[in-house]
């Protein structure tokens, strides 16, 4: 665990600090006055050792100042919340959101009005969660008025101030307390923080579909989502986002997790997805639906749900079939959902019989991962010239050809499947 010393050291030689396009924000925000300071995540992954993220700044200036500024020393300011105080900064191509000291005046859950200020404490105290609420000058001095670091060093995600009055200033809390246990948390989450979210769970259902998918996907994100997905359940609130993977049981996250750390699978929350909810096509639309997940991702979720098990003792010759009749990406999920599974079975129970079934399901996720669909030789040009007229007809004899040559494992050349098309169909 990351000591006091050491991450404020790792504050003082973080490289982000260095950087030309975060040295010219800070000297054009009189930094070494103060006057603007980094803040947020940057500084919290900086004090767990892993300095990455954008670098997001506060200010006292207002944005029409910070912008004012910015025009006069020839940098780009792109106005991209300037309601809430923010100005995004562009220099060399780096962008810097810098936002302005603020106070909450009138929230309802999901929006919230402000009034911009120059304390910073007050500011700090307007945040979410200790962890977020921690500021770094441009000489690398921590400022710290709500003991954040001790938080981050404790792997405690605790809210700042009341954990109620802060999730009823925006219902989105409850899913991000969740995503930064996930992230940063350890043990059980935070007593007041986990019973506030239990007691103001209904709140999410006023949440754009939006706003809970981004949320959800980060969670999935996380590089061990299971304990977080657990107290979302106990606490009743997965019910609520993701009805369709409540009952269905979150078993299989943990054969997921550790595949990708042993096998160096990508993280991949769709994937995630995938394995927590149960494999019916109508639910996979419903669930795409509501929370108006893209196409492409509707689409996988969907053909996923809809590939039939592939089991280990296939032939080559069938899965072919399989692959050029199916979904490619589709029958990787299935393989790569079946693969996992069994072994994170294995873990539990080491027998002959397993290790065979998983070799074999390697073996088939390596073919499908390198298959490139054979091009059937015939179409519709080669039947005109036999006498077929275009139509029906024509669609049902391309189509029983297809399925000969595929059968015969895609050997059958041209010749040989017109032949056959003159001895079977045009006699």
């Amino acid at each position: 665990m990351t000591d006091l010393n050491a991450a404020l050291e790792n504050i003082q030689r973080a490289a982000w600090l260095k950087r030309p396009a975060v040295r010219a924000v800070f000297e054009l925000l009189d930094g070494d006055q103060g006057h603007v300071r980094a803040v947020g995540g940057i500084v919290r992954n900086t004090i767990l050792g892993d300095p990455g993220g954008d670098v997001d700044m506060a200010s006292i200036f207002t944005p029409d100042e910070v912008m004012a500024r910015a025009e006069k020393a020839g940098i780009k300011a792109v106005p991209t919340g300037i309601d809430h105080g923010t100005v995004t900064l562009v220099v060399e191509d780096e962008a810097i959101e810098v936002t302005t000291l603020r106070q909450d005046v009138k929230t309802d859950g999901r929006h919230a009005e402000v009034a911009f200020g120059t304390d910073w404490e007050e500011d700090a105290k307007r945040r979410d969660f200790t962890v977020n609420a921690l500021y770094v000058l441009a000489d690398g001095t921590l400022y710290d008025p709500l003991n954040g670091v001790q938080d981050c060093l404790d792997r405690n995600v605790h809210f700042i101030g009341d954990a109620a009055a802060r999730i009823e200033e925006d219902y989105l809390r409850i899913l991000r307390f969740f995503r930064f246990f996930a992230y940063y948390g350890s043990g059980r989450p935070e007593a007041g923080g986990l019973k506030a979210a239990a007691k103001l769970k209904a709140g999410v259902r006023g949440l754009s579909a939006e706003r809970v998918w981004t949320e959800l996907k980060k969670i999935l994100s996380a590089p061990d989502p299971s304990r977080a997905l657990l107290w979302m359940r106990t606490t009743g609130i997965l019910a609520l986002v993701l009805p369709e993977g409540e009952k269905w049981g979150m078993d299989a996250i943990h054969g997921i997790v550790a595949a990708e750390e042993e096998l160096e699978w990508e993280i991949d929350p769709l994937f995630r997805l995938i394995s927590i909810i149960p494999p019916q096509a109508d639910k996979a639309k419903a669930l795409a639906e509501r929370l108006k997940l893209s196409n492409s991702e509707a689409d996988r979720l969907v053909k996923w749900a809809m590939v039939t098990p592939i089991a280990p003792e296939t032939s080559n010759s069938a899965l072919e079939q399989f692959l050029y009749w199916g979904d490619q990406a589709a029958i990787l999920d299935r393989l790569r959902l079946d693969l996992a599974a069994l072994r994170q079975k294995l873990k539990q129970d080491q027998n002959m019989d397993l290790m065979a079934k998983i070799g074999a399901l390697h073996q088939h996720m390596e073919k499908a991962l390198d298959w490139t669909a054979p091009v059937f030789p015939l179409g519709g040009k080669d039947l005109i010239a036999l006498g077929v007229e275009p139509g029906e007809e024509m669609g049902k004899i391309l189509k029983a050809l297809e399925q000969h040559w595929v059968d015969e494992g895609f050997q059958p050349g041209k010749d040989v499947l017109l032949a056959k098309a003159k001895a079977e169909h045009l006699a």
